[in-house]
């Protein structure tokens, strides 16, 4: 059973002495550094393909602003607020991803429907749904803790709501955003208690059915030849990966100098998206990749150390969901820096706190303000909470 505690008031806004200091420089930097990498990845596309406005990069810094505001303001949330909301959220998640799929609602782009247009702005369902699945498998986790070696409760249950989040992003289709979703709940299964035998079923049956997606999907299949050897067709499938290991080679150990690309001038596809990392290893070079996994690997070590305490100090629901939250964004930067090194099949998956993007810069910082919250309830004292 957990022990957080039953408060709902938010915590004061100026008390940031509470903030986990080392956890909070880092995603500052990584934030930094990302629209400085998305700058020097648009400036020269931007200027030949629009007229007039900000820009990618205009548009990414405001979203960054914008990120950074709902970081803050989570991380003054209490975390039984998240507990106490969590299956409605995810019922409110599995709602927008139906909605994007009935047609003249959904917005699409490059034959994908993931978008649900609101005037101005564009936003992406399942971005949000990383965010409502950690906190209803967190909440889920907790509750059922001490039935979580039965078949039915650890393992079925879990399934069935992992199934229909999936199908409905596969329908869209996003096969990259369903393997990080997955991944991550049975992640959190395993720091849960699950039974071993359980969670090996869990890998065969979810293995067998990833194989069979791509055996039986001609675009995925073509992804996943074309990655075993993109050299094979430079020019057509192996054109995304052949121009990224190109960056890459160009970048050698100290890189070609900053805004000096050549593979981001109309080559290299989604440059300040899904293949940011080689415009940044052929700018900044080894040097600079280092640097960039080094903060990576910084994050994962603070956010694991919050979830360590949290869940020494009895606070199981709190625990769980940094959990989720640290597991997800290492999961996902892993599998975006491995596709731009050639050594996974392209996902389409962003490089967290890095890529240009709306929906998935805020909702990786709101991620992060839920690490904040858990972090901050640990550090004050249970007297000074507001009831």
């Amino acid at each position: 059973m957990s022990t957080v505690k039953k408060h709902t008031g938010i915590l004061p806004m100026t008390d940031f002495g509470r903030m986990d200091a080392w956890l909070l420089i880092n995603t500052l930097l990584l934030v930094s550094l990302s629209i400085v990498m998305v700058y020097s990845a648009t400036i020269v596309t931007d200027a030949q393909s629009y007229a007039s406005g900000i820009g990618r990069a205009g548009k990414h810094a405001i979203y960054v602003a914008v990120g950074l505001l709902g970081m803050t303001v989570i991380a003054h949330i209490p975390m039984s607020f998240w507990q106490r909301f969590a299956r409605h959220f995810m019922v409110f998640g599995v709602l927008l991803l139906a909605l994007i799929l009935i047609p003249g609602i959904g917005y699409e782009v490059n034959g994908s429907t993931r978008w649900l247009v609101l005037g101005p702005l564009r936003i992406q369902p399942s971005e949000f749904m990383k965010l409502f699945m950690i906190i209803y498998m967190a909440d889920y986790l907790t509750r059922r803790r001490a039935q979580l070696k039965s078949f039915k409760l650890g393992v079925l249950n879990i399934a069935v709501v992992v199934g229909i989040v999936g199908g409905l992003l596969l329908l869209e289709p996003d096969l990259g955003t369903t393997i990080v979703i997955a991944s991550t709940v049975f992640a959190m299964m395993y720091v849960s208690g699950v039974r071993y035998s359980h969670m090996l079923l869990c890998v065969i049956v979810a293995g067998t059915a990833f194989v069979l997606l791509a055996v039986l999907s001609p675009y995925r299949l073509e992804r996943v030849m074309s990655f075993q050897n993109p050299w094979a067709d430079p020019w057509d499938s192996g054109f995304q990966l052949s121009q990224a290991l190109i960056a890459f080679g160009r970048g050698e150990w100290f890189g070609m100098g900053l805004g000096q690309s050549i593979q981001k001038l109309f080559y290299l596809p989604h440059a300040a998206n899904d293949f940011l990392a080689a415009v940044i290893a052929e700018e900044l070079g080894f040097a600079g990749m280092l640097v960039l996994i080094s903060m990576y690997v910084a994050f994962l070590w603070r956010g694991f150390s919050i979830a360590a305490k949290a869940e020494k100090s009895g606070h199981d629901f709190a625990a769980r969901s940094a959990h989720g939250v640290i597991i997800l964004i290492s999961l996902q930067a892993i599998v975006n820096l491995g596709v731009n090194m050639g050594v996974l099949p392209t996902k389409g998956i962003t490089l967290p706190l890095m890529s240009y993007g709306g929906s998935s810069i805020i909702v990786t910082l709101a991620l992060v303000g839920l690490v904040f919250a858990v972090d901050r309830e640990l550090r004050t004292p249970a007297g000074s909470r507001r009831k």
